[in-house]
């Protein structure tokens, strides 16, 4: 049996020992870039590698990029070689976020056309709070070839988003939450607001109080709710900077809307050019469209 979206705890402990399995730790707080990190070698899921998402699931930042450019191909194939990962190995990615992290592997995986990567449910906290252990322990490697099948067709970049938005062709899903959306604060990036025509849904809303994602059937009525009959290869996900814009995609593979795709670029991106127009809602009933000036 594979696993492609979720996997719980008991699943993955059953299959802890399987030659062909990697578990990968993606731990990560923009607050303290090597916090993550500190924590997995004070204690981790057996058999789990670290994987960091400035250095192992980002490239680094230009004048045009967001703050999360996507990796170079080339580089991340040969880490995920260098890890002993096969095309047919099983990924399980954990993180202790509910998958806002670890999303982003997962979704970097299907891109390089990997079909057996899936999130552990409820994290790192869930695993520990169902009774299973954690160790200190270090995992050996054996490097192989990793051959991707990429499948362009689940990304979008700037250039296509603006003409689509232009053609109303795609609904625009923005993942963060409601007050940056909004434009009424903004810790990250130099400007507040949003892409116009771009609606709002919190990644957390697709998860329950212990951080779970919701079933599959209650994330369908959500998002169907949310984009209507839109077709699901018409559904675009941003974000701040392209990774938690990943969990929405997450969750709508959960609740069977497979296809749709990633603005990985997202907000940090966009307003590199001042030119691009951005809405502000001030009030529920009030949106302002301005340039950046």
């Amino acid at each position: 049996m594979s696993f492609t979206t979720l996997i719980s705890p008991e699943n993955l402990a059953n299959n802890l020992n399987q030659s062909n399995w990697f578990i990968f730790d993606a731990r990560f707080n923009l607050a303290d870039t090597q916090a993550g990190e500190t924590a997995y070698r004070h204690g981790h899921i057996a058999n789990a590698r670290y994987v960091h998402l400035d250095r192992d699931l980002s490239s680094a930042i230009t004048s045009f990029t967001g703050r999360h450019p996507l990796p170079n191909v080339n580089t991340l194939i040969n880490k995920l070689g260098a890890w002993g990962v096969t095309n047919t190995s099983q990924v399980v990615i954990y993180d202790d976020a509910s998958g806002a992290i670890a999303g982003r592997f997962w979704w970097l995986l299907r891109y390089l056309g990997h079909e057996k990567v899936a999130i552990l449910d409820g994290g790192l906290a869930y695993w520990i709070k169902q009774g299973h252990p954690i160790t200190t322990h270090l995992p050996n490697t054996r490097p192989v070839i990793y051959r991707p099948y990429i499948n362009c067709s689940t990304l979008v970049n700037t250039q296509t988003l603006e003409q689509t938005l232009a053609k109303n062709s795609i609904t625009l899903i923005d993942a963060r939450a409601t007050e940056r959306y909004q434009g009424k604060v903004e810790p990250l990036d130099p400007v507040a607001g949003h892409i116009p025509k771009a609606l709002n849904r919190p990644f957390q809303l697709n998860l329950d109080a212990q951080g779970r994602f919701l079933p599959a059937a209650v994330l369908q009525q959500q998002f169907r709710a949310l984009i209507g009959q839109t077709p699901c290869p018409q559904v675009v996900h941003m974000c701040g900077s392209g990774v938690t814009a990943c969990h929405n995609v997450l969750a709508m593979e959960i609740a069977g809307l497979a296809g749709s795709k990633l603005y990985a670029g997202s907000w940090s991106e966009w307003i590199r050019n001042k030119n691009r127009a951005i809405a502000c809602d001030k009030s529920p009933k009030h949106q302002t469209l301005l340039n950046i000036k």
